[in-house]
């Protein structure tokens, strides 16, 4: 077909000739459908043909200009003859074309189209790839299927659903569409699990064959996207096959909706194969014009008949074939009025072409058809369908179709779609007045009828081997079976992990036939749980139920449930009892924090009788004294019995702060002296995962334990230092004997939850440092399995309800080592743990002393700058000797001499200012 078409445009590629002609009585446009083939076209022709006559009798739309529309009748969606019937219609000088009817004819006209330069106007070839800049010509007057996609993408979401079947003809339509579709749920973290093509021209049998195939699959949400032909055909044979029944889902295009729009009523048996069916129908909101249109329809449709002989319904289709008729009339309207004329051209060398029965010669081109095509993309009206105005990538604006669900003998509006606020109870026309909303939580529908007349909302999914059992691989351990452990003799299993596992299925809305299959030699103590996790990958399993721990290795081959235990590694070390000794009441601090101590003691005694020097007698007398009581001071402050009265300000206020320190010093060493003295009887040369790190002694770890790569790939712990081991007991000989006997270690490395059970009856081991690498325990399921999500939820459900935490206290709620001395001695007291209130009461010291010294300096040089000038003693030293003089006198001295000075001064001034006057009176006696 391709190879005869590009043929043909060869041919139409060679010289042009010249006809012209002006604006005349009539304008040539073309329809190309199968009129004849489908109900759905038969509306198509009423309503070109209605809307035909309705313009040219509207003398304000193209005036005395009439249109001349050619109903051409394309055969059977073939290609070949569509260009035949495309360059007949081109022999009439045709402007335009309506039509074709199918996605697959478009593709193959539009190149003759752009060759031609004839516009192509098309409102049933919704393929997404026709709005390509390959087709320029090609301009849809429906919406594109890329938003009919969107819309079902957003319904599976809506829903909950994850995975889809995809059912489609084998053409452009339908391989682009679905191509959209995939798309679209990709945004939305779904996917189309399985495509099932089928052929045009497919026939019962081969439909049939199809269904079969996506019966065995897992999903049951079915996406049909046929045409008006084959779609109740695969509906026909999917009831057949019991493919309508409870648990399934189907949601069709908007063919189904038009076929059942124009035959309605359908019979009895055709309603019975799509009961429960969603569909989507293009939304055309209620108007006037609209309403006179569809009553209008019986008598434009009068004499015509539907497949099953009733009268012909009105579709989406039929009111945007009438509004396309209508687009292309104002566009027109526009062309002449912008003074246009519609002229043609000829290919001379198609001229030369005699012969045959193809008149190529009679195809002209149409020299105004770009301007033509701007003008059509330039309109802006309001029709039978709504307000009709394109975008700029060419698709109509505000996209909107209505969600449908067949019921009974017709359908229900269950709510809309838009593109503008996605699912919604309100027309959309409602919504353009707010601002847009695609929240969760605004996104809604009403309540559905599913197939099989439920109302209760299907999971979507059946178990991929269609109901068999599903095999669950269980590792088959020999040590810690409290969590797992196999029957003997049997093929039951029990333990933690089961028993979570079993009540998890109970909660789940439907039935999970399992069977547990044994993982695992049986003499290993732990069975490799990524191993299992792959074997579920493969499809040995079907899931992986144990003591398996979530890793970043796992989740990459494998979907896990929701945590059930949260667990994690930690480090156990044998530990030696701690006797008190007569200097056990040094173990409180840290050497640094008793060196820092004291040092502060003897730093607070020291500003503290600065600052009282000169003011206090009990901060004064000989060195000797005054050493005494800088040193009994301080330290009496530690038990508050200090005699010492303070009495200036400074000192006051460096005392305070002093004291609430000593107060969180003393009652903190209390507090870890007692528990030195009475609990804590247990010490380890190991206290973490960094001490094992840094050494190069042997550490133990679980056999099959995922403890292992993590100590080599993520600590950077060389391989030779580890030691597997198998049991429990293994385990604790390793840890006796030490790292100096063969076999043994220094500690031992594992999972907390396995841990806690060791030390239940091992009172000489203990946990040391703090839990690292934190995980969980999950079920493994395939990737993207549903039954991983429902798991899930219900083991939150089971966590909620206290259910998990019973299990818990029946398997591993054991007593724990209770013998006296069973802990381990906790931290020494450091000096960064009381840092902040050491740098406090420095800071207060500082600023006391500080501003002690500029009080004295200021004193200092108001009461002794005289003396000191008048003694001519003007020297550095003698001034710095006079002030360490001053600052070491008493306060009270010093106030005495400076008043006794200052009357000295004033009678000096007193006697210096009376002795002229007793000269001059001594003058005036001599003289008289």
């Amino acid at each position: 077909m391709n190879i005869v078409c590009l043929l043909v445009l060869v041919v139409l590629f060679n010289g042009r000739g010249m006809n012209s002609s002006t604006r005349s009585d009539s304008v040539n446009i073309g329809a190309l459908f199968s009129f004849n083939d489908t109900t759905v076209a038969k509306a198509i022709r009423v309503a070109l043909v209605a809307a035909a006559e309705d313009v040219n009798s509207d003398p304000s739309i193209l005036g005395k200009t009439k249109l001349r529309i050619s109903l051409q009748e394309d055969s059977k969606y073939r290609g070949f003859l569509s260009i035949a019937e495309t360059l007949q219609l081109m022999e009439k000088d045709t402007v335009a074309i309506i039509g074709p009817q199918t996605s697959t004819t478009a593709h193959v006209i539009s190149h003759i189209a752009n060759e031609l330069q004839v516009p192509i106007l098309s409102f049933s070839a919704t393929d997404p790839t026709l709005s390509s800049l390959e087709f320029p010509f090609f301009i849809r007057t429906a919406h594109n299927d890329i938003f009919q996609m969107e819309a079902i993408a957003e319904l599976v979401d809506y829903y909950g659903w994850r995975k889809v079947i995809a059912i489609y003809v084998d053409d452009d339509q339908g391989r682009n569409g679905i191509a959209a579709l995939g798309d679209k749920l990709a945004e939305r973290r779904c996917k189309i699990s399985c495509k099932a093509p089928m052929s045009p021209e497919a026939s019962r049998e081969d439909i049939t064959d199809v269904l079969v195939k996506v019966a065995l699959t897992e999903s049951r949400i079915i996406v049909l996207h046929t045409n008006t032909l084959s779609g109740p055909r695969v509906f026909n044979a999917a009831h057949y096959l019991g493919m309508l029944g409870t648990g399934y889902v189907w949601i069709a295009t908007n063919s189904l909706s038009a076929l059942i729009d124009t035959d309605s009523p359908l019979p009895s048996d055709a309603m019975d194969n799509i009961q429960g069916v969603l569909t989507l129908r293009m939304y055309t909101p209620d108007s006037e014009p609209k309403r006179k249109f569809v009553s209008r329809w019986s008598n434009l449709a009068k004499g015509q008949t539907n497949d099953f002989g009733g009268p012909l319904g009105l579709s989406a289709f039929g009111l945007y074939a009438y509004d396309t008729v209508w687009l292309l009339a104002h566009a027109l309207d526009t062309f002449f009025n912008q003074g246009n004329e519609i002229t043609f051209s000829k290919d001379s060398r198609l001229s030369n072409l005699h012969g045959g029965s193809l008149h190529l010669d009679a195809v002209n081109i149409f020299d105004q058809g770009n301007l033509l095509c701007r003008c059509i993309l330039g309109v802006n009206m309001t029709g039978l369908t709504g307000p009709i105005k394109y975008t700029s990538d060419g698709n109509l604006a505000n996209p909107a179709y209505e969600v449908l669900n067949v019921v009974g003998t017709g359908v229900r509006r269950i709510g809309y779609w838009s593109n503008y606020s996605g699912l919604s109870v309100l027309p959309p026309e409602t919504l353009y007045k707010n601002p847009p909303n695609r929240s969760s939580e605004n996104q809604k529908l009403g309540p559905v009828i599913w197939p099989g007349e439920t109302t209760q909302k299907p999971r979507g999914w059946v178990f991929s081997n269609n109901g068999g059992q599903l095999k669950i691989g269980v590792p088959k351990r020999v040590g810690y079976q409290e969590f797992v452990s196999e029957v003997e003799g049997t093929d039951i299993f029990n333990g933690y992990c089961i028993d979570v596992f079993i009540s998890a299925l109970n909660l789940l809305q439907y039935a999970v036939p399992f069977k547990f299959i044994p993982f695992g030699d049986g003499h290993e103590s732990q069975s490799s749980g990524t191993e299992l996790v792959r074997l579920v990958t493969t499809g040995v399993f079907d899931a992986a139920v144990g003591d398996i721990t979530i890793t970043t290795e796992r989740t990459r081959m494998a979907d896990f449930t929701q945590p059930y235990i949260e667990s994690g590694l930690v480090v156990v070390a044998p530990v030696r009892k701690m006797d008190s000794n007569a200097w056990a009441f040094l173990r409180p601090f840290t050497a640094r924090m008793w060196c820092i101590t004291t040092l502060f003691f003897l730093l607070v005694g020291a500003v503290v009788w600065v600052l009282e020097h000169r003011l206090n007698d009990d901060f004064r007398g000989p060195p000797r004294k005054q050493v005494v009581t800088i040193l009994w001071f301080s330290f009496s402050t530690m038990f508050f019995s200090h005699k010492e009265k303070t009495v200036s300000t400074l000192g006051r206020l460096v005392l305070i702060i002093w004291l609430f320190l000593v107060l969180i010093i003393t009652t903190s060493y209390t507090a870890s002296l007692s528990s030195i003295l009475t609990v804590q009887k247990l010490s380890s040369p190991i206290k973490g995962i960094q001490d094992l790190i840094s050494s190069k002694e042997p550490i133990g770890y679980q056999q099959g334990s995922f403890a292992r790569n993590y100590l080599i790939e993520e600590l950077g712990i060389d391989e030779s230092r580890l030691v597997p081991l198998r049991m429990a007991g293994d385990t604790a000989k390793a840890l006796k004997d030490g790292p100096h006997k063969k076999g043994g270690v220094a500690a031992y490395v594992d999972e907390r939850t396995y841990v806690e059970i060791f030390l239940s009856s091992r009172c000489e081991f203990t946990i040391v440092g703090r839990e690292f690498a934190k995980n969980g325990w999950g079920f493994a399921f395939p990737r993207d399995s549903p039954l991983a999500i429902d798991m899930s939820t219900a083991i939150l459900k089971l966590s909620e309800n206290g259910e998990l935490q019973r299990i818990h206290d029946k398997w591993l709620l054991s007593t724990a080592c209770t013998a006296p001395g069973a802990k381990l001695e906790v931290d020494r007291l450091d000096f960064k743990s009381f840092l902040g209130l050491y740098l406090l009461c420095g800071i207060a010291c500082l600023l006391a002393l500080a501003l002690y010294i500029i009080i004295m300096v200021r004193q200092y040089i108001r009461h002794f700058s005289d003396e000191t000038v008048s003694s001519g003693q003007s020297s550095r030293s003698a001034h710095f000797r006079s002030f360490l003089s001053f600052i070491n006198e008493k306060e009270e001295v010093v106030e005495h001499r400076s008043k006794r000075r200052h009357i000295e001064m004033a009678s000096t001034e007193m006697i210096q200012a009376t002795s002229p006057i007793k000269d001059i009176v001594n003058y005036l006696h001599i003289e008289a």
